[in-house]
């Protein structure tokens, strides 16, 4: 069976607001290397149009830094899916909709035969990990605290606690601690 894994970077007081703060070479490079064991990304629509067209774009005319043109370009090859109930078509080749039963599909993602799948954004993970569909975390704390902004897991309401087993932990250049953990 296919892994789901969760991507997301955080501050230190939990805050996932992307206009709060961002990455560098070190962040580019970790997500890279992370997708290479990845073979489809879902998001939903809100993340979806900050990743897409952006990233395309970028890995197109590499107008970025090495890390960040590099991970365009790993970004861009993944195929993705957008989980829409308004969305009517999209425009990247690599994107097909999802407006079906959201967890039977997801299930018969998983078992697929294929890479692992990812996920990120707040929204589409939370309703995938109540549901006990998400078997990695994989969260980037940045050693800032910024005071404001939407809150990693603030709208989830699990039916009991999720337990956790820390596989890695990883101190990035720039001091975030990538934290990859995995269901017990």
């Amino acid at each position: 069976m296919r892994k789901l894994i969760y991507g997301v970077n955080v501050s230190l007081d939990g805050c996932c607001d992307h206009t709060k703060f961002g990455g560098g070479d070190d962040i580019h490079d970790y997500f890279s290397e992370l997708f290479q064991d990845v073979d489809l990304v879902i998001y939903g629509r809100k993340t979806y149009q900050l990743m897409v067209p952006f990233w395309p774009e970028v890995a197109k005319t590499q107008s970025m830094n090495e890390a960040a043109n590099a991970y365009a370009k790993t970004f861009d090859a993944i195929e993705k899916i957008v989980v829409s109930r308004t969305l009517t078509s999209v425009e990247d080749g690599h994107t097909t909709i999802m407006q079906g039963n959201l967890k039977d599909e997801i299930l018969k993602l998983k078992q697929q035969p294929g890479k692992a799948i990812s996920t990120g954004g707040v929204e589409l993970p939370a309703q995938l990990i109540e549901w006990g569909l998400v078997d990695e975390f994989h969260i980037v704390v940045h050693p800032l605290i910024v005071g404001a902004g939407r809150r990693l897991f603030d709208d989830m309401n699990l039916p009991e606690k999720l337990s956790l087993k820390l596989v890695k932990s990883t101190t990035l250049a720039t001091g975030c601690a990538a934290l990859h953990y995995s269901k017990q």
